[in-house]
């Protein structure tokens, strides 16, 4: 049984921020960061007290985590940014809530002695004797420490205390991987022997001038080396632990959504019967219930949305889910009497068809238009509502101020211009969309075609596609691009309006103009011509979309068993890789910009894209993939590739990426890759060799062992492989939470069917096998599949728990 941590976290907005500028605003924006390792950067949102962000991220961590923390800052043109405040949730904080935190919280001052990380190795040992007594402390290496002085370093020491004795170890410069492997010792009283006290090490950065920085204590209770005399291990660093709190949000709030999900996972062998009934329901449907439409009952609104990205995973791992989706739009359809609320609702189908159009990058490809950038370069004032056109903002011509009317006339003109390049995108798009979901789409207009077959309901066929197409993904990606990755910064207020008034058309395409000139927006009507245009162009488009053979996809989804095979890329982009050939060059001046291909054999790379001579890393080959110190190069946001050759020589290979989030996705893209090397190794050096010793760690061998532990972090996203246990698993938390109601579903099912008769025999059965019996309902198999999986989980519980016990008594 292993154990899966994952951590969702959405930064929604931030209110009432302290102003920072000298205009009376700020630039404000969020770091997130585990255990001190930073995960994500928002975007800078410019001059507002009052952000909105709406930034989600998905963290799997198989180590693990302690704490959680996000630091607003604001971003300065010149100089450095300055620090608004932070946020720190701990682990446990974050588990104890079953839904998750979904709230407002106050940001704190961040306070230095606050501000820790690393660990210590420690060796501890009581002497006693006849004559007198003592307390030993090797203190062996500190890794990863906090940088306190402005070259990224620290010059640190570490001071032995106990009662009222102390000792201190010399003080290494320039490092935050310090190797002391000194021995410092305390001559103790026969009295302090039997007093309840604790042993602290304390580890400082020395200043010449001022004050030493703290960087971290431990503190080990004196009974400890009573009840072991010798002890030794990796401490983590605590902070001191000031009690001064915030005065009551007087720096602002952010509204946090965080959910940690930690699951032990059973062996596949396991999840076998509850695949069986899913796979079931699509292959063999009936008229009666089964076991989706009853997951569909027992799951709540809040978590339908996680439930159908899990089946959605499920059924592509089963190469079923082109049947997995028609199973799903034909309840939806059938159940529906009114046309115009079909899939309006948050239904399983609604949602499960959004995930799934979420696993291609097509709607991705689509979007990434020369047209977005444009928009967000022009910067163009453009206004239709008359209650909101200011003339003040418009740019005064050569011909004087620009009347309404003029404002007007040429909004129009410029949205016309926007929308047309964005509806041509769109439609001439058929050939990229991919066969499998052209396939879904066909389905679905025959569903709906045979359901509506009325004179007046000719185009609802075509609403129930453009409605996921154009009112769940389009205009939403109109709306806000850096959402949708489409930009890295979110727009100004001058062209947040641009792109409202661009989405409020695409919309209205979307609905194929049924409901032009119906609402209260009636300015928009300059723009109905063009509206009506796109409508005819969209219906053509959706008549090509589904002219495919099913036939064609059907051999392509039927083995599919994730999303990565060979000859996919699974990301691409320029980076700049370091020159290590050739005369050695300024830091600055050694990284060359190259492109990079990504695909699970193989990291490519080449001058350009169309470059001829490229040169190949094999991903079997890497063994670690880690973040380098800003102070090995003076430069931000470098990588390092460790790879082994068949001698079993390592070679790094240093990236420099544009931010912290490119760094970041490219880190997590190669380690899911290369997840199940055996070559992987447990600790690196994130300095660099040079001058004849490492810049980290200070070490002159250049194959002596890292100074840091390697690390496992990885974002969440629609490329990672598929994982059927992890998934199955997920649904079989959800039908725990609706046992009650499957067991009232199954009450009724036996008294309209066995009324007065005994029951189909279940009690006593051990095993899947004997627990599901012919005649039984939909939810007693559900629930027979759920005790058997619970017994399996309290089983390798306890047998983890007896090998804990032994290796402690041991």
């Amino acid at each position: 049984m292993t154990k899966n941590t994952s951590l969702y976290f959405r930064i929604v907005e931030g209110r009432n921020l302290p102003a920072k500028d000298v205009t009376g605003a700020s630039d404000p924006y969020c770091i997130v960061k585990v255990d001190n390792e930073v995960v994500a950067r928002t975007a800078t949102v410019w001059k507002n007290l009052n952000p909105f962000w709406g930034e989600e991220y998905t963290l799997h961590l198989p180590m693990g985590f302690h704490s959680l923390s996000f630091h607003v800052m604001d971003e300065d043109t010149i100089g450095h940014d300055d620090v608004i405040g932070k946020i720190t949730l701990a682990k446990d904080a974050i588990g104890s809530q079953a839904k998750g935190l979904d709230s407002w919280v106050n940001l704190t001052r961040v306070d230095p002695d606050e501000e820790v990380q690393g660990e210590i190795h420690l060796c501890l040992e009581l002497l006693k004797d006849a004559e007198k007594a003592s307390v030993r402390c090797k203190v062996i290496e500190a890794r990863d420490l906090a940088p306190r002085d402005i070259s990224g370093t620290s010059d640190p020491f570490a001071r032995f205390i106990f009662n009222n004795h102390s000792a201190e170890t010399s003080i290494i410069k320039k490092t935050r991987f310090p190797h002391w492997d000194e021995t410092l010792e305390l001559d103790l009283d026969p009295e302090e022997l039997h007093e309840d006290g604790t042993i602290t090490v304390e580890v400082w950065d020395w200043d010449m001038v001022g004050k030493n920085d703290f960087l971290g204590k431990v503190e080990i209770p004196f009974d400890c080396l009573h009840k072991t005399p010798h002890l030794e291990s990796c401490f983590r660093l605590q902070p001191l632990r000031n009690k001064e709190a915030d005065a009551s949000g007087k720096l602002g709030a952010l509204r946090l959504k965080v959910r940690l999900i930690e699951d032990h996972i059973l062996p596949s062998v396991y999840y076998q019967p509850l695949i069986h009934l899913l796979v079931e329901s699509v292959v063999s449907p009936t008229e009666n219930s089964s076991a989706l439409t009853l997951l569909e009952e027992v799951t709540t609104v809040e978590s339908r949305q996680d439930v159908a990205m899990t089946l959605v995973k499920i059924y592509l791992g089963q190469g079923l889910v082109v049947p997995f989706l028609d199973y799903l739009n034909t309840r939806e359809v059938q159940h529906t009497t009114d046309p115009n609320t079909l899939f309006r609702s948050n239904s399983l189908a609604s949602k499960a068809m959004e995930q799934f159009m979420k696993v291609t990058p097509f709607l991705s490809a689509i979007m990434r238009i020369p047209i977005i950038n444009r928009i967000f370069d022009e910067k163009k004032y453009i206004e239709l509502d008359p209650c909101k056109i200011n003339l003040n903002r418009r740019r005064i011509s050569f011909k004087g101020a620009m009347s309404e009317e003029e404002v007007r006339d040429s909004s129009v003109e410029m949205l016309q211009d926007y929308l047309s390049s964005i509806t041509e995108s769109i439609t001439g798009s058929v050939a990229q969309c991919p066969p499998v979901m052209r396939v879904t789409f066909k389905q679905l207009h025959k569903r709906v075609e045979e359901q509506f077959t009325e004179p007046e309901n000719e185009d609802v066929k075509y609403l129930a596609i453009s409605g996921f197409f154009f009112l769940r993904f389009f205009a939403p990606a109109i709306l806000t691009p850096k959402l949708f990755q489409l930009r890295e910064q979110h727009a100004d207020t001058r062209t947040s309006r641009t792109l409202l008034l661009l989405a409020k058309a695409l919309q209205s395409v979307g609905n194929l103009g049924l409901q032009l000139g119906q609402g209260k927006e009636q300015w928009m009507e300059p723009l109905h011509p063009i509206i009506r245009l796109s409508v005819a162009k969209v219906k053509d488009f959706l008549d090509k979309l589904i002219d495919i053979d099913h036939d064609i996809v059907e051999c392509g989804i039927k083995k599919k068993q994730a999303v990565f095979t060979s000859s996919v890329t699974v990301k691409e982009g320029y980076l700049h890789k370091f020159k290590t050939e050739g005369p050695q060059l300024l830091s600055r001046f050694a990284f060359k910009k190259r492109y990079f291909w990504l695909t699970s054999e193989t990291l490519t790379y080449a001058k350009t894209p169309d470059w001829q001579v490229r040169s190949s890393i094999p991903i079997q080959c890497v063994c670690a993939v880690e973040r380098v110190d800003e102070n090995a190069f003076q430069q931000q946001n470098v990588m390092q590739l460790i790879t082994q050759n068949n001698d079993r020589q390592l070679h790094i290979i240093y990236i420099q990426c544009k931010n912290v989030n490119e760094l970041n996705q490219w880190m997590s893209a190669i380690r899911k890759v290369s997840i199940y090397n055996e070559c992987m190794l447990p600790s690196f050096h994130p300095g660099t060799h040079r001058s004849g010793k490492w810049t980290c760690c200070l070490q002159a061998d250049r194959t002596v062992t890292g100074c840091s532990r390697t690390h496992s972090v990885t974002l969440g996203d629609w490329s990672d492989p598929l994982d059927p246990d992890v998934e199955t698993q997920t649904i079989f938390k959800q039908l725990i939470q609706g046992r009650d109601k499957l067991r009232s579903v199954d009450k009724t099912f036996l008294e309209n069917n066995y009324f007065g008769c005994a029951r189909c025999p279940t009690d006593g059965a051990k095993s899947t096998v004997n627990l599901i019996k012919p005649g039984m309902s939909a939810a007693a198999r559900l629930l027979a599949v759920i005790e058997d999986l619970e017994r399996a989980h309290a089983t390798f519980q306890r047998r983890e728990n007896e090998n804990d016990a032994s290796v402690i008594t041991n």
